[in-house]
């Protein structure tokens, strides 16, 4: 097992750059560069080496799968987690059972394919108007026997947030409802136990915390759960053989794979097992307590300066975010010091991974309180 710094290591870019922006984009690694030329020089000696590029994405498939405690047949292969979350949407059935629960931390992308299911006869309900945080509470005031389906993330995108998932969960199947967890904000820095949330979805993808590209995202659907209609959109790898090339026959295979469409993201797919190569290196613990203690001395140095912390006390993930009047001009003047944040709305987020070390969370105080001056 790689221990922080050795971690670190993998990382050339980090040698001059303070990478604090893991929940928008991961550092690049010296595996993910040359994983990039792997494929390019994959298709210069074979030209079209389909079997090569199935066996990379079936490999994606079983580590994610091996990552979240899932089996492989438990996963679909997509290309974003907006896929991902119509996919399960279309599946269900809004005739009896109309409604969707959500909440204002919900990343928009996720939350507007639920708007979108308004068409279908579906009805979204919000769990609360939320401030910093969401409390198992604001579910149980609107869960109730006319829901089908409860959407709660892992760890909001908006300040890094944790939510009370497995709270969610219970009170959502106690009413007979479904769970569909956003853990792309956690996945690879918080270890992540489908068997032990209980949640019937969940979607996460490669680009931030498990440090791959855009163009990959993977979808949980629980074993043995009962598929209420078949998905909308569908294409050739939604087919039990995809290579049948059969036009007459639209067949869905059993397991999660018949959530997938059309031909997989191959290139991705190498970037995404690049990422998994490093992210099985680490023991997760660690990574979490390495993480969250960073965090936490990065909470308190800047409320100690002054700064307002949007992440809350006792349910920080692996970010920290502070109010700003304009955080995207702060955080061009932190990237003229080559310290990478990530601006959203009236936020300055910063994200940490095990590459990260105290000489960061140091960096990015100081020069928050040098442009705070100047």
């Amino acid at each position: 097992m790689l221990n922080s710094t050795q971690f670190r290591a993998e990382f050339p870019s980090l040698a001059d750059t303070v990478h604090l922006a893991s929940c928008s984009q991961g550092a690049l690694s010296a595996r993910l560069a040359y994983s990039l030329q792997e494929i390019g020089y994959s298709l210069r000696d074979k030209g079209a080496p389909w079997d090569v590029w199935m066996a990379e994405v079936e490999w994606a498939r079983e580590r994610f799968a091996r990552l979240i405690k899932a089996a492989p047949g438990e996963i679909a292969v997509l290309s974003c987690a907006s896929e991902a979350a119509f996919q399960v949407a279309s599946s269900l059935d809004w005739s009896h059972r109309p409604g969707i629960v959500t909440n204002d931390l919900e990343f928009p992308s996720i939350a507007h394919v639920w708007l979108a299911q308004a068409g279908r006869g579906a009805q979204v309900r919000v769990a609360a108007d939320t401030g910093e945080n969401v409390e198992a509470g604001a579910y149980e005031r609107v869960v109730d026997e006319n829901v089908n389906l409860v959407s709660v993330p892992l760890i909001t995108y908006r300040n890094g947030a944790r939510l009370p998932v497995p709270d969610v969960v219970r009170l959502a199947h106690e009413h007979g409802a479904r769970v569909f967890v956003d853990a792309y904000q956690g996945t690879g820095v918080v270890p992540v136990d489908v068997r032990e949330l209980g949640c019937d979805y969940l979607a996460s993808g490669s680009l931030k915390y498990l440090l791959g590209l855009p163009g990959i995202a993977f979808l949980y659907v629980r074993d043995g759960l009962e598929h209420q209609r078949d998905p909308e959109l569908t294409g050739w790898f939604g087919r039990v053989n995809p290579f049948a090339f059969d036009t007459r026959l639209l067949d869905f295979p059993g397991d999660a794979r018949r959530f997938e469409t059309g031909t997989p993201p191959v290139p991705s797919a190498y970037a995404a097992n690049a990422g998994f190569d490093l992210i099985e290196r680490v023991d997760p613990q660690a990574v979490q307590d390495h993480v969250s203690e960073l965090v936490e001395e990065l909470a308190e140095r800047l409320a100690a300066a002054g700064e307002r912390v949007a992440s809350p006390a006792g349910a920080r993930g692996p970010q920290v975010a502070i109010v700003d009047d304009d955080p995207n001009a702060l955080a061009a003047r932190l990237a003229a010091r080559r310290i990478v944040t990530a601006p959203r709305g009236r936020l300055l987020r910063m994200s940490f991974h095990y590459y990260n070390d105290r000489s960061d969370v140091a960096a990015v105080a100081d020069a928050i309180a040098l442009c705070r001056k100047s």
